[in-house]
């Protein structure tokens, strides 16, 4: 046991001169290793954050009462496949980034976070931020919402155990919402589609009467406003075409809580491409719209202690 005894005065040599360099330091000295601790701390949080999980707080009742405003959740990252920086820190600056290797696929009723595409017409979201919904519609499906009950390929979606209607009465089929996805569709929230959900490598047939469902898709992939009409022909980047081949796999995302929740009904389909993540756990709940001062008191008195450390379930 000779062996043992020196490797045990060794590290307790090691041990001493360490404390003797520590005590004998420099302020300036001092504040270096310092520095350097926090630059490393900074780094591993950096590495957790892009790569494995990141924080997200639940801004609206869109998901209620699956998900309140005001829960405070962990998102994993690398299930669903990590990807390099998207923007430059704290700004929305795109950057080339790369996505790795999945470990599941997403399944329909799966809870996922996602980067906003961006409103119905438009290019691109105004604004990075991230939403929260289920999916409902995988690449391939077809959505159908019949007074307010949720089809899939035909068939009836399973209800999530907390999904909610604050209006129990659907709207008319006849009557359609100028808002909803597609433009000019006569869609509305509680009587939708049918609704075909395009996958990568879908030779699109493009008319008068889809152009509008393929329209912000198109001019998204391309980067660009590519499409246009000239009397009943669909031009693409000023070529003539009745045909669109789809780049990206697309799903489409509803909120638990179905009347009072901005999903795919409203701005269309989410690429593949955005997918960030899917909520593991609540970490912290209290009540969003209690403001912290002055009433302190009222605010921590609003804490959920019932939702804390709640694994999160689809």
């Amino acid at each position: 046991m000779e062996w043992l005894k020196k490797l045990v005065e060794r590290i307790r040599e090691r041990k001493r001169l360490k404390e003797e360099y520590k005590a004998q330091r420099t302020i300036k000295e001092k504040f270096i290793d310092n520095l350097k601790s926090l630059l490393w701390a900074f780094v591993v949080a950096m590495i957790l954050k892009i790569f494995v999980i990141e924080a997200y707080t639940i801004p609206t009742g869109s998901m209620e009462d699956s998900l309140l405003p005001g829960d405070f959740l962990l998102v994993t990252k690398f299930t669903l496949g990590s990807t390099t920086p998207r923007y430059i820190p704290f700004t929305s600056i795109a950057l080339p980034y790369y996505r790795f290797p999945r470990l599941r696929e997403i399944k329909r009723g799966d809870v996922i976070v996602f980067e906003y595409p961006g409103d119905r017409d438009k290019l691109k979201s105004d604004v990075v931020m991230n939403y929260v919904k289920r999916c409902v519609g995988l690449p391939g499906d077809t959505i159908t919402i019949v007074d307010k009950v949720l089809y899939v390929n035909g068939e009836l979606f399973p209800p999530p155990p907390k999904m909610k209607f604050l209006n129990p009465i659907p709207t008319p089929n006849r009557i359609g919402n100028p808002y909803i996805f597609p433009r000019f569709s006569n869609f509305n929230e509680d009587n939708y589609g049918p609704l075909y959900v395009p996958k990568k490598g879908d030779t699109i047939t493009l008319s008068i009467n889809n152009i509008e469902q393929y329209r912000t898709l198109i001019d998204r992939e391309q980067g660009r406003r590519a499409v246009s009409i000239s009397g009943n022909t669909i031009l693409i980047d000023g070529k003539p075409t009745d045909k669109y081949v789809i780049k990206k796999d697309y799903y489409f995302m509803l909120g638990d809580n179905r009347d009072d929740s901005a999903d795919s009904r409203f701005w269309g389909y989410v690429p593949d491409d955005l997918i960030i993540g899917e909520p593991l756990i609540i970490y912290w709940s209290w009540n969003r719209d209690l403001p912290l001062l002055p009433d302190v008191i009222r605010k921590l008195s609003s804490i959920r202690l019932e939702r804390i450390a709640k694994i999160i379930t689809n």
